[in-house]
């Protein structure tokens, strides 16, 4: 089958386009994704206890571990980069749907993406939350704690452990957050998947909610996913130069 004549027909007819991104789209713009080869947990397993919320709350150790993360996180130099730029011209002009995205890294809102069409499925690493009270601070406030010498700061409202506003392992996805994503995979016509291993659920479902209701679905992905065979294309060039191509059949520009 000729992938990109099949991509020709069907991309510029959908009206409405619903895209899942994981954290492939972000390694352009420095920020190392966690199961590819060069992934954070491939290179460290041991890093994934700090995203597990078991061993969070039981282990100061860990919590000491993911605050030090935490500043030193790649995010707070990160700047979008094309492909999320690309995704914000789908929105300008009326195609998006929604943008449901695992990251965390608020890197398709930096890049002009609206707050209105962003469906944060895991949170954000730009928030603190208490695990206590809920009581939500902006992250560079605690960090700045974690440089004056608090290595496991408590909340300031009531002394309770805090962690990055992200969902863990372990954890419940919000169900508001959760049921509009799967509302926005039920009523598109187009699912793209894009830099997501497409392993966690429940994101990785949403494939099926949106092929279940009839929407075409395309996988731009290094690696092999679980739902390459459900696909009507499956890309494994970079996201980067594919993405901007898909967005130029789809709006008709030919980029």
């Amino acid at each position: 089958m000729d992938v990109s004549l099949t991509l020709a027909e069907f991309l510029p007819e959908a009206g409405a386009i619903t895209v899942l991104t994981g954290a492939g789209i972000s390694t352009d713009s420095g920020i190392p994704d966690f199961r590819g080869p060069e992934g954070v947990w491939t290179r460290d397993p041991s890093a994934e206890a700090m995203s597990t919320i078991g061993s969070y709350l039981a282990d100061p150790a860990v919590r000491r571990r993911a605050w030090r993360s935490r500043r030193d996180s790649p995010v707070w130099e990160a700047e979008p980069n094309s492909a999320h730029a690309v995704l914000v011209d789908l929105e300008r002009a009326g195609r998006l749907r929604a943008l449901i995205t695992q990251n965390i890294d608020g890197l398709h809102q930096r890049a002009g993406s609206s707050a209105a069409k962003v469906i944060e499925l895991h949170g954000t690493a730009r928030e603190a939350v208490c695990l206590s009270c809920g009581l939500r601070t902006p992250m560079p406030e605690i960090l700045a704690r974690v440089d004056a010498g608090e290595d496991d700061p408590p909340c300031a409202e009531c002394g309770g452990v805090q962690k990055a506003a992200t969902v863990s392992f372990g954890q419940a996805l919000e169900p508001d957050v959760l049921d509009a994503a799967v509302d926005a995979a039920r009523s598109c016509d187009l699912f793209l998947a894009i830099g997501t291993s497409l392993t966690v659920q429940p994101a990785a479902g949403l494939c099926l909610e949106a092929v279940g209701h009839g929407a075409r679905l395309v996988i731009i992905n290094a690696e092999e996913t679980p739902y390459d065979g459900l696909a009507d294309a499956v890309l494994r060039r970079p996201i980067g130069e594919t993405l901007p191509r898909l967005a130029g059949l789809a709006l008709g520009t030919g980029r």
